[in-house]
C-alpha cells in the first residue's frame, strides 16, 4: 500500500493513522466491486449482493440468517430490542462495554430496556457468579432478566479475547434462566484469529451476534447481525422502524464481501504489528505497555508519572510528525492497527514517539 501523505507548509508529510481500524479507505478492489455490484431495492424485495453477504456471514457464524445494518450501534440496539421486546425487560451488561458506555443508552431510550450493570474484569469477562447474582428472581417487584450481553474482542481492555469456553458457560447460564445471550462481536474475527478457532466456535452459544464490517475487516460501512430465522425476521422489521431500510444496498455490501474474502484471513498481520508497536513503545522513556494484554490489534500505552507530557500533549505533538493516535485519558493512549498499516509504518511511529518524548529539539516538522 502506498504511504498516506499530506502537504503542510510545502512539506510532504507521511501520515500513519492509528486512531482506529475504522479509518481505512476502500481498496481499489472494493471500489470496483461497488461500481459493478448487482443491486435491487432491498426494502421492496431482496438486494442480491446484500443477500450474498448476509448468507455468507450467517454461515461463517453458524447461524440461520443475517441482516445488514448501518452500524454496530444499530446492530446491538436491534438485537437487544428483539430479545427484550416485552416491556419491563432487563439486560445484563458489562460496566466497560460499548453498549453501556458508547451507544447513548439507546436500549433504554428507544427500547425501554433496563440495564443491570455488572463489573467487567480486566480480561473483558464478567465474573459468572456476579452475573448469576444479577439475574432477577420471578417477583412482581423486579424487571425480568431476558438477556446477557458480552463483547468480543473487548475494546475497553485493549482488544482482549473472550474464550469459547467462557462464552459456553455464560450461554449455559443464560439458558438455565430462560434468557438469551448476545455478543457484540465488533472485532470477533480478530478474536477468532488470535485464539486460532473458527468464528462459529466463538459464537456457538450465542443467540445473536453483531459483526462490524468497518473495523478490523476494513470495509467502509456497516455491520451484519446474525441469529435464528425468527430473530432476523423481527430484526428486519425493527431496522425499518429505525430508518435503516436501505434501497440499493449492494453498493455497501459489495466491499464487505471483499473484506470477508480478502482481509479476514490476514488479520494476524495486524496482530503482529500491534506486538511490534507495543514492544517498541515499552522502550520509549515515559511510556509503559502491558505486553501480556496485547492480544489482537490494539495497543494501550500508559503514560508514566515521570513523563514530561500528558497523553493529550503526546497525541498533539505526534500530529506534527504525521502520526495519529487517541488519548483515552490523561495517562492512557490508544493505537489500533489495521490492514493499511505496514511494518515500516509501525517502525516510523515508534521513532516519532521517541522523538516527541525526548528532550525538546529544534525541528522543521518535516519527517519522511
Amino acid at each position: 500500500m502506498a504511504d498516506l501523505q499530506q502537504t503542510v507548509n510545502g512539506c510532504v508529510k507521511r501520515i500513519v493513522d492509528l486512531r482506529s481500524d475504522t479509518v481505512t479507505k476502500p481498496t481499489l478492489s472494493m471500489r470496483q466491486a461497488m461500481a459493478s455490484s448487482e443491486v435491487d431495492d432491498d426494502v421492496l424485495g431482496v438486494d442480491p449482493t446484500a443477500d450474498r453477504l448476509q448468507k455468507q456471514m450467517a454461515q461463517v457464524c453458524g447461524k440461520d440468517a443475517g441482516l445488514f445494518v448501518a452500524s454496530g450501534t444499530m446492530g446491538n440496539l436491534i438485537s437487544v430490542l428483539v430479545h427484550c421486546e416485552v416491556r419491563g425487560s432487563e439486560a445484563i451488561i458489562g460496566s466497560e462495554s460499548h453498549i453501556h458506555l458508547y451507544e447513548q443508552g439507546g436500549i433504554s431510550t428507544l427500547g425501554h430496556v433496563y440495564s443491570h450493570i455488572v463489573p467487567n474484569e480486566t480480561d473483558g469477562t464478567m465474573d459468572l457468579t456476579k452475573v448469576e447474582a444479577a439475574i432477577r428472581a420471578n417477583d412482581v417487584h423486579f424487571p425480568t432478566t431476558r438477556l446477557i450481553c458480552i463483547e468480543n474482542t473487548h475494546g475497553s481492555f485493549g482488544g482482549r479475547c473472550i474464550s469459547p469456553e467462557y462464552t459456553d458457560k455464560l450461554g449455559a447460564l443464560a439458558k438455565r434462566y430462560n434468557s438469551k445471550l448476545h455478543i457484540d462481536g465488533a472485532r470477533i474475527f480478530n478474536a477468532a484469529t488470535a485464539l486460532k478457532v473458527p468464528v462459529e466456535r466463538l459464537v456457538q452459544s450465542a443467540d445473536s451476534v453483531s459483526v462490524c464490517l468497518s473495523k478490523g475487516l476494513g470495509a467502509p460501512i456497516g455491520s451484519v447481525i446474525v441469529g435464528s430465522f425468527e430473530f432476523i425476521a423481527k430484526a428486519r422489521r425493527l431496522r425499518k422502524a429505525l430508518g435503516g431500510g436501505m434501497r440499493q444496498l449492494g453498493v455497501l455490501a459489495a466491499p464487505a464481501l471483499i473484506s470477508l474474502n480478502d482481509i479476514a484471513g490476514k488479520l494476524h498481520i495486524d496482530h503482529q504489528h500491534a506486538c511490534l508497536l507495543a514492544e517498541g513503545l515499552c522502550n520509549v522513556k515515559g511510556l509503559h505497555v502491558d505486553l501480556g494484554s496485547v492480544e489482537t490489534n490494539m495497543v494501550f500505552a500508559e503514560v508514566k508519572e515521570d513523563s514530561r507530557l500528558s497523553a493529550q500533549q503526546i497525541c498533539e505533538a505526534l500530529k506534527d510528525h504525521g502520526v495519529l493516535v487517541m488519548a483515552l485519558s490523561k495517562d492512557k493512549i490508544r493505537a489500533v492497527l489495521h490492514h493499511q498499516i505496514s511494518q515500516d509504518d509501525v517502525k516510523h511511529a515508534i521513532v516519532c514517539f521517541q522523538d516527541v518524548l525526548a528532550q525538546p529539539t529544534e525541528s522543521n516538522g518535516c519527517l519522511s
